[in-house]
């Protein structure tokens, strides 16, 4: 991370499942080389299985920086990838998304299952109570997040979502959008927020 208002690292969630469609294999491997090409470190689960695996091997591959930060657990489920120039072994999940948390500057969901699901959500509840304004960016590659985006409209037509406290985020369908758009967002907030504080 960096004072200087420029993103040193992009933490990425996403699934150890490759899914059906192999054009999300292609678009995580595609940013992984963004990133490193970018000078940008790629903060990630650990593992080196589906996508996950293929954004980290990517960036590996193209000269990037990597930490994977992984729970005990998960280290064989996962397949953790020891190639990762910092490998976090960590007790527990949350130890797990606090410290990913830590490391990034910005944070982008690819497409995953529910524990995707989860880290994004977690991440829209934080800066929507107000708790960090680090940019949160949903890859909506080949329309993957589109119901949840529909949800998310219906629960500010419903009333559930307020405009005092708005879950805001950025949306991208192309990877090539997504380094644009978090920089920019970024450049916004001179000295976005560090840390949690300690109820999370």
């Amino acid at each position: 991370m960096t004072g200087s208002g420029r993103i040193a690292n992009i933490c990425v969630y996403c699934g150890s499942s490759p899914g059906h469609d192999e054009s999300l294999m292609r678009a995580a491997e595609h940013f992984g080389r963004i990133l490193a090409e970018n000078g940008i470190g790629l903060v990630y689960g650990g593992g080196n299985l589906g996508l996950m695996g293929a954004v980290a091997r990517s960036a590996l591959d193209a000269g990037g920086r990597v930490t994977g930060i992984i729970p005990g657990f998960l280290a064989k489920r996962e397949h953790m990838l020891e190639a990762v120039q910092d490998l976090l072994v960590v007790e527990d999940m949350h130890s797990r998304k606090r410290l990913m948390f830590e490391n990034a500057d910005a944070f982008v969901a690819f497409p995953g299952g529910i524990g995707t699901l989860e880290e994004l959500v977690e991440q829209l509840t934080w800066v929507q109570l107000g708790r960090h304004d680090k940019p949160v960016l949903i890859a909506d590659l080949s329309g993957f997040w589109a119901p949840l985006l529909a949800l998310l409209d219906h629960m500010r037509e419903t009333g559930f979502i307020r405009r005092d406290y708005e879950a805001r985020y950025l949306i991208a369908d192309r990877v090539e959008d997504i380094l644009p758009a978090l920089r920019a967002a970024y450049a916004v907030n001179a000295r976005p927020r560090r840390s949690l504080p300690q109820e999370f």
